[in-house]
C-alpha cells in the first residue's frame, strides 16, 4: 500500500516568524510517523514561514516567476533548510527518510502544466526509503522559475504512484461546512461548493476549493484533517472530511 502524506507548513513552522520551526509540533508529528505502519510512505511538506516568506520578499507566486537567480537561491535555500530540520527530525528516530528536492526533478510547460517524473521516488520506495518532498520553485518554460505548492507535489505524486491513501494535514479539523462543522464526506464538488464559493475565482487563488477538486480527481480516497487525527489517518482509519469521486 502507498500513503502520500501532505504536511501543512503550518503543521511544523510558526508562520507569523519567519524561518522559525515549531519544534513541538515537528516533533509529534515525527513521532506519528515512528508509530505508523503504512507500507511505502511519501512525505510533503509545505513551505509555512520558510518558502513563503521568501517568495513574498521576491514577488514570486505560482503563476509569477523570476529569472533572478538570486531570488532562486533565497527561496530554494529556505526551502532546502526546512526539508532538512523535518529530515532531521525523522532520522533521530531512525525512520529511513531521504530528502527530494523539486528543483532538480519538476518543470512546468508554457502554460503552466506540472511535469513531475515520479521514477526516482519510486524507486527510492522500493529501496526501502521514505521520500520527503516539499513545496519549492520549478524550472517554468518562458517564465524562468515559479512556485509549486505541496498541494500540487501530492496529487502529482498520487496518481504517478498510484497511490492507495492520500492524507493534508494542516491546522483545520476537515473540509468546514458554511456552519464551520466538519464535512465528513466529500462525493462531488456540488457537496460542499456552497460553503467553499464554487468559483472559478476561488480555484485560480487556491485554497480549499481548489484542494477538494483536485483530490475528488485522483481516484482514491483523501482525507483533510488536523494534526490530532494523524495518527489515525497513518494507522488507516479515517480522519476528517474523506473526499472520494463516486465511481459507481
Amino acid at each position: 500500500m502507498t500513503t502520500v502524506l501532505k504536511l501543512g507548513g503550518s503543521v511544523v513552522t510558526e508562520k507569523d516568524e519567519p524561518e522559525s520551526v515549531d519544534e513541538a509540533a515537528l516533533a509529534r508529528t515525527a513521532d506519528a510517523v515512528v508509530d505508523a505502519d503504512v507500507g511505502d510512505l511519501v512525505v510533503v511538506h509545505g513551505g509555512g514561514s520558510f518558502g513563503h516568506h521568501h517568495a513574498a520578499t521576491h514577488g514570486v507566486s505560482t503563476t509569477d516567476g523570476t529569472h533572478d537567480a538570486t531570488a532562486i537561491a533565497d527561496i530554494h535555500g529556505a526551502m532546502k533548510r526546512l526539508n532538512r530540520r523535518v529530515v532531521d527530525a525523522l532520522l533521530a528516530r531512525d525512520v529511513p527518510v531521504v530528502p527530494v528536492h523539486p528543483l532538480s526533478l519538476c518543470a512546468r510547460d508554457e502554460e503552466g502544466a506540472l511535469s513531475l517524473p515520479h521514477t526516482s521516488v519510486e524507486t527510492l520506495l522500493h529501496e526501502g526509503f521514505i521520500p520527503v518532498l516539499h513545496g519549492d520553485l520549478v524550472a517554468h518554460a518562458g517564465a524562468g522559475t515559479t512556485v509549486v505548492s505541496g498541494d500540487e507535489l501530492v496529487t502529482a505524486l498520487a496518481s504517478g504512484l498510484n497511490a492507495d491513501r492520500v492524507g493534508m494535514c494542516s491546522t483545520v479539523p476537515g473540509v468546514l461546512d458554511s456552519d464551520g462543522s466538519v464535512v465528513p464526506q466529500i462525493e462531488a464538488f456540488d457537496d460542499i461548493a456552497d460553503a467553499l464559493g464554487g468559483s472559478d475565482s476561488t480555484d485560480v487563488t487556491g485554497g480549499m476549493a481548489a484542494k477538494v477538486r483536485a483530490l475528488l480527481a485522483l481516484g482514491a480516497p483523501a482525507f483533510v484533517f488536523g494534526p490530532a487525527e494523524l495518527d489515525a489517518f497513518l494507522a488507516g482509519a479515517d480522519a476528517g472530511t474523506r473526499i472520494e469521486g463516486d465511481r459507481s
